[in-house]
């Protein structure tokens, strides 16, 4: 029998770069470049379209803002309970398979403060109000303590949020969403029935498909469902065996991209709480140890980040005075000149992708 294939920290850096159109801008429908990423993680409004400038050649703005107002790109919670960007038809057919994950997490967080609920009729009361027209989370949690004074508001609110399948209804607003949005049930929002019978082998082949080669613990990381040890086994006359440098086992598709190990990495800027940060429980192929604890704030956000030959390299963020924009950048060590100068340029060309309506931008590092 063959030698299992050794899979370098490097060699598995730009595999994983190849598969989030990192490694260079590609061009390719916008709809599809969303589905090849699955989900983008979308906790604020603002960050999907600043990884999606980073990763599609020509991005503009407004290309996505017509695919939310068609409906064919969603805003939902759906992997480990957060807000993603996915389209409706992945959307249509995921949703079920985090249902139980979903309302697990309102006894997980809830614990003694949802044993007094009667779930299944209150969550059918917020159903029914929204399926009236879309409405704010306060409008919901205002008309289920009017039939339930004595009830926990927040409680209710969360069980609603976790148990019914809802999507964030976009406005003309800059980026997609203002900072209260309304919500509608998904199937009258999208005009179809939800899907039943997604399976979480097809998850997992898409999840390698973007983030791979990868382990077990790595798919139940960014999917946040556990149990898929079998579901792996059950695909494995589908899936490539490999091994990285310590021994584990690695699992990705025969025919996904493996570059080279030197292939070129360009430098690039990623938003807060970018998936790729977010998509392995080994985030090694894309952090140095002793920086990994600088991906998480003492508020558990995942900082805006910068990559230098494939590798989190750094932290940044904008600052706003009057008309000017300055990109704010902070390496984890110092910087040469030729990697600064890559990252002024890329840093120009961000700010004024991020902050159309200012006049200057600058780019300064911390």
């Amino acid at each position: 029998m063959p030698a299992t294939p050794i899979m370098t920290l490097r060699a598995l850096n730009r595999a994983t770069l190849a598969r989030q159109l990192l490694l260079e801008r590609e061009k390719l429908p916008l709809l599809k470049a969303v589905e090849r990423l699955v989900a983008l993680q979308a906790q604020q409004a603002k960050p999907p379209f600043l990884g999606l400038w980073s990763r599609v050649e020509g991005f503009e703005r407004e290309a996505l803002l017509r695919l939310l107002q068609r409906r064919e790109v969603v805003r939902a919670t759906l992997m480990r309970g957060t807000l993603h960007l996915l389209s409706a038809k992945d959307y249509v057919k995921l949703r079920a398979l985090f249902a139980p994950l979903l309302e697990a997490s309102v006894h997980a967080i809830l614990r003694e403060r949802a044993k007094g609920l009667d779930i299944a009729p209150l969550v059918q009361e917020a159903r029914e109000y929204l399926l009236e027209e879309p409405r704010t989370f306060e409008e919901v949690r205002d008309y289920l303590v009017e039939r339930h004074p004595k009830t926990d508001e927040r409680a209710m609110g969360f069980v609603v949020r976790m148990y019914l399948p809802l999507i964030q209804v976009p406005t003309d607003a800059e980026w997609g969403y203002p900072g209260t949005t309304d919500f509608a049930v998904a199937e009258s929002w999208l005009g179809e029935p939800l899907g039943t019978d997604g399976t979480p082998e097809a998850l997992v082949l898409r999840y390698l498909a973007a983030f791979g080669p990868a382990t077990v613990a790595d798919a139940q990381t960014w999917t946040g469902l556990k149990g898929l040890k079998d579901v792996v086994a059950s695909l494995m006359p589908k899936l490539l065996t490999l091994r990285d440098e310590k021994g584990r086992e690695l699992f990705d598709l025969p025919k996904a991209p493996r570059p080279p190990e030197d292939t070129p990495a360009p430098v690039r800027f990623l938003p807060e709480f970018d998936s790729l940060i977010l998509g392995h429980e080994d985030r090694t192929r894309l952090v140095a140890d002793e920086y990994r604890s600088r991906l998480i704030t003492k508020n558990l956000r995942i900082p805006a980040t910068f990559l230098v030959d494939g590798l989190v390299t750094g932290t940044w963020k904008v600052e706003r005075k009057k008309a000017t924009a300055t990109l704010v950048v902070e390496p984890f060590a110092p910087l040469g000149k030729k990697l600064r100068d890559a990252l002024v340029g890329e840093g120009e060309g961000l700010l004024r992708f991020a902050e159309p309506d200012a006049r200057a931008f600058e780019v300064r590092f911390a």
